[in-house]
This record gives C-alpha cells, structure tokens and sequence, in this order.
C-alpha cells in the first residue's frame, strides 16, 4: 500500500498548527467552584512546552515511559502533549482500576513518572510502586499535603532550553511510539498495545469526513481518555479548532450539556440507554393529554429510519411530534447537537431509530484499541448510514471478512503490535498485515459494516467494558455453594449469572437453617436460600473491577449437563447453546 502524507506528521503538530491557528480563547474549559476557567490556545501551548522542559530536567526522554491516572481534565491534555514533545511514551490508566493492575501496569512499561490526579489515586498508585523500582517521581494534579504538586515540575522549565526542545521535537518521526494503552486480554492480564505517531494521525484525518466540525464550536468530553475512543476524538477536536469541555463527573453530564451547549459529544450505548430510560420514565409521571401525546411521540419515534421517505402522513406527524415533544429532548442535550458520536459497544437499533427521529444524529462508529480506534463510522448525512451497522469503513483502512467471519483489519491505523509479547502479536496481526478483531461481522449493500457477534467468549457491557467471563465463573465457583455457573452480559448494562448450587453443600445450610423444602426447585426460590446465594457472590465480586462485578444472578434447580448438548466432552461449557436453552431466564434478568 502507498504511504500517504498527511498535513502533518505527529500528533503533537496539531497544537501550533491547528489549535494555535484559531486563536481560541476557550480551547479546553473544565468547572472549579461552580464557575467554567477556560484555558486559550497560547496558554495550551505554553503550559504543554513547560512540562516537556520540566521533563527533560529531570532526565525524560525518547522512549521513557509516564503514566497518567486521572479524571478528564485540562491538565491531562496538557500533560499528554508534554510527553509527546520530548519523545516520550504515554502511559494511560483508568482511575477505577484495582491497585495490582496499576503494579502490573507500571512494572510492564517501565514507567519512570507517573501523573495522578486526586488524593485517593495518590494513594493507590503509592502502593502500587513500592515494588516498581523504575518509577522516580509523582505529580499529582489536585493540591495535597505532602505531595509534589505537578507545577513543582513546569517550575523546572529553563526557558534557554527552548531551542534544545525544538531540536527533540524535529528528530521524532510518524513512526516512533506515541502511546502505549493497556487493555484485558481473554485471561485478564493487561496488554500494552503500542501505538505509533502515524496510527493516530491517519485515524484522525480518516474520522474527518464523518465529523464535520466547525473552528468555536464546543464538544463535551466525559469518556474517560484513558481509553484511545475518547483521546482520539479529542484530538479530532483540536485539529478542527473545537473547544473542548470537561465534565465534572459521570453525575454533571445532564447539567454539564445544558450549560455548554455542545455541538457534538462522544458517548456509548450505555449513556444512551439511560437518557432514554430517564426520558421515559418522566413520560409515565404525566397525566392525561400529555402523556397520551408523549407515547405517541415515542412509538412513532421507534419506527423512524433516517434514510427512507416515511410518507406525508408519517412525515407531519414527525413534524407536529418534534415540536411538541422531541424539541424537548434537544433542549436536555444543550440544543445545539449536531453530532452524537457512539461506539465501543452496539447500539440497540431502536436507540438509534428514536434519537434521530427526534431530531439528534447519531454517529454509530466500530473499532478496538488496537486500530487507533476508528475502523468504520455511520455518516450523519442521510442516505449515506444504515441503521443496525457501524458504518463505512474509513479511508485508507482496509477490512475484509474471512471465511469463518470474522473481521479482518489492515492500514495505517493497526498498532505496531503488544508491548513485550511478540507472540500475542503474531497471533493478532497474521504474516499478510491482517489484525483479526476476534469479532464475527458482514458488509450490507457491499459498503456498510454490521457486528453480529464476538467470537471470542469475552464481551462487552453496553457502557463499553471488557468482561472476561471466565475469570468471574472460577472466582463464583470459589464458593462453597456454587457448582456451575455461566457470566452473561453481553451488549447489557450490567453482568449477571445463571447458578447451578452445589446441592449438597445446600442442603446442609438448609436444614441447619431450619428451611423446608421438598424438590430443588422449591430450594432455590426460598428467600433464606437467594439471600445466602447473594452474601456469597457480593464476598466474592470484592476482587473484580465495578463494570466485571455479577449484579444479578438466578439460580438453577437443574445443572448443565452433557445430554443436553450444554457440556463439551471435557465438561466445558458451551455457552451458545446454554444460552439458547435459557435465553428466557436471561431475559427476565435484565426486563
């Protein structure tokens, strides 16, 4: 394949090209005691150039590696192109992950300092590197006691050493390391993917197209940008001039969008499902008329498709509808929304129908860490979308489907490969350049992208995590009383279980609990019974990451058996086949 030339070579040239072009004067905005401070595009810049000093004074340089553990904030970006100036490779952590991954994060990377942004990371991270010897130094954002706050290193800037930063930034090439983001593999332990300069560069402009954005517009950030999905897109942002906000937390978003106002913001299905389930759960508070035309408008929204002429008929109603009700909705997103960008999980078509009806374009896009992340996008320019696919496949990627379906990658967006594991790279990216996502997909209509299922047995919450079920169903069976037990939730708000008791154990705990019961099935419906099951799967969720923790089970008066086709010879579970055999149970798990 041909090498394309972009405008421009490292992701750090977007800030003297792009961000410094607009004279913003509310490049990045974050609220602190109430009141939005806006940092322009000079200051961005300057405060970026003073932490690449800070960091060569303290002996940073190409290849090392620093972490950032941190909510989104200003300081994050700020810090992030700091690193990247001197040659460095950033490191990025979720704030909500348990302290032996950030051991086993820093000590696999080799980090040297780490950045963390409140006190109770600080604490984390501090028990974390007592047994990783190659982290010198950490900043934090937040002022704390007895802690180097991250200005003690901007004050370490020698503005005579301008030039010699000039010169570092010169001899870093498209090709050298960006960033390495850790995710869970099958097993659970973490791989670094290494991401290059040119990885995100060309996903960047390849996202262009699908995102038409306007200099002094504003976008609201809230995914973490920890995760590719999010940074990607926010720097999309800057190359176009957008004003980027930060929320204050997962709680504000509602406030935050109506204070804003934005243009566009980037989310998952699962942020979605909850506008909409709030949305209609006022519907059921109104009365009479009101909730009559509210219902209506909703039943008419699930019916909408952005690329068909729905008929005069359906066409004024949409119009007296979007009035009435839908403007409403637009309202509670600032008013101002031309774009929702979604990703990292699939959307529930219905979604998709509902939101475009009312007048909210929803970008349905597909990818992994491991392409930079963007694969496909859904175009918010009717006809060119297709409800239920994520799109069309970006410039200069390619993707094609092999014979036992699953997708297969290749472009100037797959990662150089996992950091120390040579062997997990051959088996992700074959001899041809071809990364296998390990999802199952088709092409509809010979363009647009659509995910039918994942096949390897991981999967994820509509909110976008990985959970390896596996590693949850051994630590469930750690339990005395649990015999078999298999993880779902894919695609769902939440993982739940099916559980297969160990009988004999309960029937111990029964009779010692002075509990009848004359069949298994009467067993496990006694509330004593459910009560114990649930003390024992919350003793052993302690050990698992919020999103992987089982917040539902129901408990099974029969086990998985070999006849009944569930149990492979080696008494593995089959999982497709369970699932069919139980898909009501599920079901009334997560009604």
């Amino acid at each position: 394949m041909r090498e394309t030339h972009y405008p421009y070579d490292r992701v750090f040239d977007i800030l003297p090209q792009y961000v410094l072009q607009t004279n913003s004067d509310e490049a990045l905005a974050s609220k602190i005691n109430g009141t939005w401070k806006k940092i322009t595009a000079q200051q961005f810049a300057e405060q970026a150039n003073q932490v690449s000093l800070g960091l060569l004074k303290i002996g940073i340089g190409k290849n090392d590696k620093v972490a950032i553990i941190s909510n989104n904030r200003p300081e994050w970006n700020i810090v992030d192109f700091g690193i990247q100036q001197v040659g460095a490779v950033s490191v990025p952590m979720y704030p909500t992950i348990t302290i032996e991954d950030y051991r086993y994060i820093l000590r696999d990377a080799g980090a040297k300092v780490v950045f963390v942004s409140s006190k109770d990371l600080l604490v984390k991270v501090q028990q974390a590197v007592e047994e990783v010897p190659t982290v010198q130094a950490i900043y934090t954002f937040d002022a704390i006691d007895r802690a180097t706050h991250w200005s003690e290193l901007t004050k370490l800037a020698n503005p005579d050493n301008q030039e010699e930063l000039e010169r570092i930034k010169d001899s870093i090439r498209t090709s050298d390391l960006l960033t390495l983001i850790y995710t869970s593999g099958t097993t659970g332990t973490p791989k670094g993917v290494m991401l290059t300069h040119r990885n995100i560069v060309s996903n960047i402009e390849g996202v262009n197209p699908y995102m038409p954005m306007k200099p002094h517009e504003r976008a609201l950030s809230f995914l973490p940008l920890s995760h590719v999905y999010e940074r990607t897109i926010l720097y999309v942002h800057m190359r176009y001039g957008v004003s980027i906000f930060y929320a204050e937390s997962m709680e504000t978003i509602a406030e935050n969008l109506r204070e804003v106002k934005p243009t566009v913001f980037t989310t998952v299905p699962r942020l979605l499902e909850k506008v909409y389930d709030k949305i209609v759960a006022k519907g059921y508070e109104l009365k009479g008329i009101k909730k009559q035309l509210f219902f209506w408008a909703l039943n008419l929204g699930l019916r909408y498709d952005p690329v068909q002429d729905m008929g005069f008929w359906y066409n004024t109603q949409l119009k007296i509808a979007r009035k009435l009700i839908f403007s409403k909705w637009q309202e509670a997103l600032g008013g101002k929304i031309r774009i929702v960008a979604t990703g990292s999980a699939a959307l529930q078509p219905r979604l998709s129908r509902v939101f475009w009806a009312a007048g909210i374009p929803i970008a349905e896009g597909y990818g992994l860490t491991e392409t930079s992340p963007v694969v496909s996008v859904g175009r918010v320019d009717p006809p060119d979308l297709r409800v239920g696919c994520v799109g069309t496949i970006i410039p200069e990627v390619e993707v094609k489907i092999a014979e036992d379906g699953e997708i297969l990658v290749k472009g100037p967006n797959i990662m150089q490969g996992y950091y120390n594991q040579p062997e997990l790279t051959a088996q992700a990216i074959d001899k041809e350049g071809w990364f296998h996502t390990g999802d199952i997909g088709e092409m509809v209509e010979g363009r647009f992208l659509k995910i039918t299922d994942r096949k390897k047995e991981m999967f994820k919450t509509s909110g976008g995590k990985y959970v390896a079920p596996q590693l949850v169903e051994n630590k469930l069976k750690e339990s005395k009383y649990i015999e078999q037990v298999l993880v779902v939730g894919e695609g769902q708000k939440f993982p739940a279980a099916l559980i297969v008791p160990e009988f004999g154990a309960l029937k111990v705990y029964c009779n010692l609990n002075q509990i009848e019961f004359t069949t298994p099935e009467e067993m496990v419906k006694n509330e004593k019974v459910l009560e114990k099951m649930h003390q024992e799967v919350e003793r052993l969720n302690e050990s698992f990451a919020q999103y992987e923790r089982v917040k539902k089970f129901k408990i099974l008066a029969k086990p998985f058996t070999l006849e009944a086709g569930e149990l492979t010879p080696t008494l593995k579970l089959k999982r497709k086949v369970i699932y069919k055999n139980h898909q009501a149970v599920i079901d009334s798990i997560y009604q």
